[in-house]
């Protein structure tokens, strides 16, 4: 069974930040499922958790238990899938606070993919200039393509291409958490999953030293 932990920072009751995610958090459980795997999805909404994150803020002495367990959470996660609404250009307040009372470390080597919502396509670069840099500074393993929906883009053409990108990112995260079956692996080893988060083991007991393979042949 794999962990799968879901993050929306979505404000609002419905949410377009928690369909995108329950969307990506669907596609990817059929991934899993796919290889033979079972899935386990806990789901974080982060405006739940507003007080004690201010709390946590201002006080790191004071008791935080719910934020406590959605750090729990985290250090059990397989993988994760983090999305947030975007407030003046960027990743939410609330989104960006959470993130910031993480233990260091905490997201090393998680498999994660990004996603973004907005009312318009214009704030799409989101991913790649605030969303990216954040996840990469905070060590987690993203994968190639992340998601960013607008509201505007619900019914066309490119809301189409969308619905391709949640399967394309969820075959990504998918390959992460469990090792593909389809798949020749590679010399560097096979991908195990080690407590959490996964891990690439090199396969040292087949390791020859190139001097030994070269002895008996001239120059």
């Amino acid at each position: 069974m794999r962990s799968l932990l879901v993050i929306s920072a979505g404000l609002s009751q419905p949410s377009s930040s928690r369909r995108l995610a329950d969307m990506l958090a669907e596609a990817t459980r059929a991934k899993i499922s796919a290889r033979g795997e079972g899935t386990q999805i806990d789901v974080i909404e982060i405006r739940d958790l507003a007080f004690e994150l201010a709390t946590a803020m201002t006080d790191r002495t004071a008791s935080t238990p719910e934020l406590a367990r959605a750090q729990e959470c985290i250090a059990q996660a397989d993988g994760l899938i983090a999305v947030t609404p975007v407030f003046q250009g960027s990743y939410s307040g609330l989104f960006k606070m959470f993130f910031d009372t993480l233990k260091p470390h905490a997201l090393d080597d998680l498999p994660t993919i990004i996603a973004a919502t907005a009312g318009s396509s214009r704030h799409s670069l989101i991913l790649d200039y605030a969303l990216r840099p954040l996840f990469n500074q905070l060590h987690a393993n993203i994968v190639p393509t992340g998601v960013f929906q607008a509201a505007e883009d619900l019914g066309t053409p490119e809301g189409e291409r969308i619905v391709t990108r949640i399967e394309r990112s969820a075959i990504q995260l998918a390959d992460q958490m469990v090792a593909p079956r389809d798949r020749v692996s590679g010399i560097a080893g096979e991908l195990e999953g080690l407590g959490g988060h996964s891990t690439v083991r090199l396969a040292k007991e087949n390791f020859i030293p190139l001097g030994k393979l070269l002895n008996g042949y001239g120059d």
